[in-house]
């Protein structure tokens, strides 16, 4: 069990299920003597666009900067987030795109194709909702928003291995169903 957990809600809502779910996975995790540092980012004030790529620096804002501490601080990474369009919401992606930055999280080596995982040593759990059936999700349309983050972005970084709980579909769930979840992201978070 890590003893520093970085719980981050990629939902821009409070009152959504994602929240309803990262509230279970902090209960459970606190519960076992874990330290959890939460970051909503509905709640952060930051520009989710990089304007200029990675050709020119822009400034971080304050919420971004204690991110990026609350990122070095942590031993694993919590993402709860809803499937919207096949891949993770745009201000999840932003968050992301600012957040994990050259020099951060990675560092490209001088004239090499290659570059350092900056991140390494840090685990994650992608606990993420969907209308899509998960086995459709996963089999059929091959999970791309799950590769984006597991591999392209999160395992880009370093940081493995990453767990993923998918949850579907929410539309047609029921009051039992939901709260099935809520107890599945409670044991995960307890184990």
């Amino acid at each position: 069990m890590k003893n520093k957990i970085l719980l981050i809600l990629g939902h821009s809502q409070n009152d959504s299920l994602c929240a309803a779910l990262a509230d279970s996975y902090a209960l459970a995790a606190r519960a076992q003597g874990t330290e959890v540092r939460e970051l909503r980012l509905g709640q952060l004030k930051f520009d989710p666009v990089l304007a200029m790529g990675n050709r020119a620096d822009q400034a971080l804002e304050p919420d971004l900067q204690a991110a990026q501490e609350a990122i070095r601080w942590a031993e694993h990474i919590v993402l709860v987030y809803p499937n919207w369009w096949g891949s993770m919401p745009a201000l999840l992606k932003g968050f992301l795109d600012r957040v994990m930055l050259p020099g951060f999280a990675f560092k490209y080596r001088q004239d090499s194709m290659f570059w350092d995982r900056l991140l390494a040593g840090r685990s994650a759990d992608l606990i993420v909702t969907m209308d899509t059936p998960p086995l459709i999700y996963r089999w059929l349309m091959r999970a791309p928003g799950i590769a984006q983050v597991k591999d392209g972005i999160l395992g880009f970084c370093g940081i493995k291995p990453v767990r993923v709980t998918l949850l579907g579909p929410v539309r047609t769930a029921s009051v039992e169903k939901r709260s099935a979840w809520l107890q599945q992201v409670s044991r995960l978070a307890a184990a």
